[in-house]
This record gives structure tokens, sequence and C-alpha cells, in this order.
């Protein structure tokens, strides 16, 4: 509700916006002056729509000089050559429709080419925006409680068969292998000693070498879910991968923008630089992919979570309580005052 002196308030307002209005009608409308021609026709347009407004006149003049940016896109040079040729001194205007239709053909050009720009720009955060929209769909799935338990168990085995292509590969001899590489992988990668296992490298396989390195991993994997029970392994599970997928993507939104930054120069070799951002900006988010595996599996291995044991409660020990009875000292003839001792509680006053 208004206060009882707003109504008069709004009534004076509007009776003072009458008779200015009257007095610009009075004077043929608004006129607007402009300085110079906006690359886009939609601003010049708007500066024009101030003036004959819901039917009252108006009027708009516009005021070019051949140093504007829209002026030397057109070719002021050559308008100054004219002019200098026909021996026009500077400051006299140039009236003519052949000169705003080129004018309005250069604003046509500049506004192609920043719609050209734009839809590059649009091209390029689409493909950065199919990437955001795979992660968090997968941090979606994470904190709806996805089951990641086979989730895991298939990266383990891959990651097992990536480390044997890498370094044991079936396609070489067993003297071709690089096995202390191989030792090193596993054990940085899930904290596991090969030569533990057992194995003869004279005679293994491939296929056995595989079997076993998944087996015991698969084992380690049980006993530790063992350990901290089912609900609190599938919390750990999806801490740990929460955790590596935002360390990772934020990195890779570093990465792209710096691609982003130099793409353009790929244009000086002939190639596109779309096609080339959308190829190499694939490439990083499918190696980020693969370190989100990698970290998440090492860490679930690597990190031993300390379960806390409910501490048994110390029992109460009643303290013995002295005290003095009435009429007796501390004091006299070197005699110690008897001391009665009771193990009874004091009781809580009411």
């Amino acid at each position: 509700m208004f206060g009882p002196g707003v109504p008069s308030a709004l009534a004076d307002a509007g009776k003072i916006t009458r008779e200015e209005h009257e007095q610009v009608v009075a004077l043929e409308g608004l006129h607007v002056i402009g300085t110079e021609r906006h690359e886009a026709r939609r601003i010049d347009n708007q500066l024009r729509g101030r003036a004959g407004r819901q039917g009252d006149p108006g009027s708009s003049r516009f005021y070019l000089s051949l140093e504007d940016d829209l002026m030397r896109i057109f070719g002021s040079e050559r308008i100054s050559g004219l002019m200098a040729r026909i021996g026009m001194s500077d400051g006299v205007p140039i009236e003519h429709s052949m000169v705003s239709r080129a004018i309005e053909r250069a604003q046509k050009q500049v506004e192609s080419q920043n719609f050209s720009i734009r839809k590059h720009l649009l091209e390029y955060d689409d493909v950065m925006n199919k990437q955001r929209e795979a992660i968090y769909g997968q941090r979606k799935d994470i904190l709806k409680g996805k089951e990641l338990k086979s989730y895991f168990a298939e990266i383990i085995e891959s990651l097992v068969e990536w480390h044997m292509d890498t370094y044991v590969n079936k396609d070489k001899s067993p003297d071709e292998w690089d096995r202390d590489a191989f030792r090193k992988a596993i054990l940085a990668q899930f904290g596991l000693d090969v030569d533990s296992l057992g194995l003869d490298w004279e005679s293994v396989t491939t296929e056995g070498l595989a079997g076993k390195t998944v087996q015991v991993l698969q084992s380690a994997y049980e006993d530790k879910e063992k350990i901290l029970g089912p609900a609190r392994m599938r919390e750990f599970e999806r801490m740990i991968l929460l955790q590596v997928i935002d360390s990772q993507w934020k990195d890779h939104l570093l990465e792209m923008d710096h691609l982003k930054e130099g793409i353009g120069l790929r244009g000086y070799g002939q190639r596109d630089p779309l096609v080339e951002y959308k190829k190499e900006s694939y490439e990083m988010f499918q190696a980020m992919m693969d370190r989100v595996e990698e970290d998440a599996v090492r860490y679930l291995f690597l990190i031993q979570p300390v379960v806390e044991e409910t501490a048994p409660q110390p029992q109460r020990r009643e303290q013995p309580l002295y005290y003095q009875r009435a009429g007796e000292n501390a004091g006299g003839d070197g005699s110690k005052a008897r001391q009665a001792r009771s193990t009874i509680p004091r009781k809580r006053k009411k």
C-alpha cells in the first residue's frame, strides 16, 4: 500500500511529463545525431528508434568521417583521393545515395565476418560441452550409487593387459621381455611384487602371467573389502573416483584453454584449425580418462584406510574420601589426627 501522499506525487509527476512531451512535439519531436556508423546495422536502427516513438514526430542524422573504422573498410583512401582531384576542401559534406549504399554494403560484410567468428566459437564450445556432459554424467552416476566393484574389476584387467603389451608382449620372445620394467610398473600401479608370485620365467606364458597377476590382485581387493566391509568399501571407491575425476578435469580444462589459444596458427600450415582442435581435444580427453582409471586404481590399492576400533571404556574406580571428625585437630603435641576412610561416594545435593 502506498502512503497518503504518493497518489498526489504521481499526479504531479504525470502533469510535468505531459507538459514536457507537448513541448517536444511542438518542436517537431526528438532529433538524434549520430557521430559514426556502427559495424552492426542493428545498433544504428536502435539509435534511430529513439526518435519518433509511438507515433511522435522525430528525425535522425548520422555524420561520418573518412577516418572512421567503417570508412577505412569501405575505402576512404579512394574517396579522399577523388576529393583532392576535384578540388574539394576539408569539411565539405558528401551526401549521395551511392555513399549510403556503399556504407551499408560494408556493414553487411562486417556483420557476415562477425557471424562467422561467433559460429566458430560456438563450434569450439560445442566440443567442450560434449566433454563436459560426459564427465558430469559420470559423476552423476557415481553420486547416485552406481555399482563400482565390477567397474574396477574391468579396469584392473585392462591395466594388466596394457602393461603386458608394453613390456612382455606375446608377439615377442621371452628373451626380449623387459621383466624388470614390468615388475616396476605393476609394483607402482598396484603395490604388488611380481617376483612374489613364484612364477617360472623360463616356462611361463603371457596367458598364465596375466591370469596369475589378475587373480592375486582380485584376491587382494577382496581382502581389503573384508577388512572394511562392503558398505565402507563402496564409499571408499566413490570417494577415490570422485576426487580423481575432479582433479584430472581441472587440469584438462587448463590444457584445453592452452590448446584453444594457439590452434588458430594451424591455418598457416593449410590445415583447418577447427578440425585440428576437435582431433586433439578428443585425444586429450581420452588421455585424461586413462589417467583417471590409472590413478583411481593406484589409490585404491596403495591407500590403506584405518578402521577405527571402539576403545573399551575404563571402569570407574571409587576414590576413598578422607574426613576429619569434629573436635579433633591436626596439630597438637605432634600426634596426628585420626582419619576415617570411607569408600561411599558423596551424594549430590538436591
